[in-house]
């Protein structure tokens, strides 16, 4: 899959689309889910071109990739959910239901959010 210039998170890095600014650094954007599955849900988007996390890992350089995780770290920090918990979520490709074509990370937080994933149904 091949980076989209016109994808939603594009635009917001460019400007061209308002978001609810949570947090910002040199290196990446949170900003509040416009349909939140959890009480409070940001996302955390970095700065760079890429598709993926196995394209950001590939391509971004040491300082971009340390920076934008050590955002999401402050992000939540930010939030106050590391009190409580949180989880991280990033979703690759189809399968995995991925939305916006621009890696990003989901922070969700502010209630129990319940099992990750439901375990396979015995036959």
């Amino acid at each position: 899959m091949s980076y989209d210039p016109t994808n939603i998170f594009a635009r917001i890095l460019r400007g061209e689309i308002p978001c609810s600014k949570a947090h910002e650094t040199e290196h990446a954007l949170a900003f509040h889910d416009i349909a939140p599955q959890a009480p409070v849900h940001v996302l955390v988007i970095p700065k760079g071109s890429y598709v993926s996390s196995d394209d950001f890992h590939d391509r971004a350089g040491d300082a971009e990739i340390a920076g934008f995780w050590r955002a999401v770290g402050e992000t939540a920090r930010a939030l106050g959910v590391d009190r409580n918990g949180y989880r991280l979520l990033a979703n690759h490709g189809r399968d995995a239901r991925q939305e916006v074509p621009h890696f990003h990370v989901h922070i969700c937080a502010g209630a129990d959010l319940g099992r990750m994933i439901r375990p396979p149904e015995k036959s």
